[in-house]
């Protein structure tokens, strides 16, 4: 039985991942911030162990990494998907620095804590039997094109994307690779959160208002309209079994539109629909 790590496995595309995976023969260990978040996924298979497990704490980072290990029995870990991320709307001039940091400190920071910490158990400590594991980060169509109003996020998810090939072109001496995954949008509950921070107006008084308020709208409708999570699910499993992955996957609805197209864009041309789509213009 291959056994996987998945961070962020409460809700969305992590949960997905958890059980489809599960329902295909892996051993899944989830991680969760609450243990009231874990029950649900112990219901749904008996191959998932829940982890409590917040990226932004070395201490359950290191926690995590030794209750692995000791399932593994010295065995290696077949994957380690990094998943948990948080995502929050907000004009950059404006947006206080420690969202940002926030935003930094798990879809980064956390991603590369519990990406070094468990290398031991993907291969790099050689004393461990079995083929090296693999890395899979969730990334994110923002890894590539960066909106308005979530440059934060978008920030995060260029890293993402740069230490994925990163990790990739080191880690080949241990025989560990590394792949991003780069949805579009996605039915998960992480947009429903950033509706309810929106909700509070933090920007009302800015010339920002009314386009964030349209950009909010836009997001929104697009991740309820979006991809199911179980589709994300079927490309981890993808990457985590293909005997050749691709280095970056993208699933992505409307790919032709909304993939495609905006990323052989000049720049300054979807400067322009950005502006259009969202009433921003220059203040006189």
């Amino acid at each position: 039985m291959k056994t996987v790590v998945i961070t962020g496995a409460s809700t969305g595309i992590g949960r997905a991942a958890a059980e489809h995976l599960a329902s295909k023969g892996w051993r899944v260990f989830a991680g969760v911030r609450k243990h009231s978040d874990g029950e649900p996924l112990k219901q749904a298979s008996g191959n998932i162990t829940p982890l409590i497990l917040d990226v932004a704490k070395p201490d359950q980072v290191k926690a995590a990494v030794e209750t692995v290990s000791k399932a593994l029995s010295g065995k290696t870990l077949d994957g380690l998907v990094n998943n948990a991320g948080i995502a929050m709307m907000g004009p950059l001039a404006l947006q206080p620095l420690d969202e940002i940091e926030r935003h930094f400190d798990v879809n980064v920071f956390g991603l590369m804590r519990a990406t070094q910490t468990f290398l031991p158990l993907l291969g790099m400590d050689e004393q461990r039997d079995g083929s090296p594991g693999r890395i899979v980060n969730i990334t994110s169509v923002g890894g590539r094109l960066s909106s308005p109003f979530l440059g934060a996020y978008a920030a995060t998810k260029h890293a993402v994307e740069a230490l994925t090939d990163s990790l990739r072109r080191e880690l080949v001496v241990y025989g560990i690779d590394a792949i991003a995954i780069g949805p579009g949008s996605v039915k998960t509950p992480i947009w429903d959160k950033a509706e309810d921070i929106n909700k509070n107006q933090p920007y009302q008084n800015s010339v920002w208002a009314q386009p964030i308020e349209t950009f909010a709208e836009v997001m929104l409708q697009g991740g309820r309209d979006g991809l199911e999570p179980k589709v994300i699910g079927e490309t981890i499993e993808k990457a985590l079994s293909s005997e050749t992955p691709k280095a970056r996957y993208a699933p992505v609805p409307n790919k032709l539109t909304n993939w495609i197209i905006p990323t052989r864009l000049p720049k300054r041309w979807l400067d322009g629909i950005f502006w259009k789509r969202f009433g921003l213009e220059r203040q006189d």
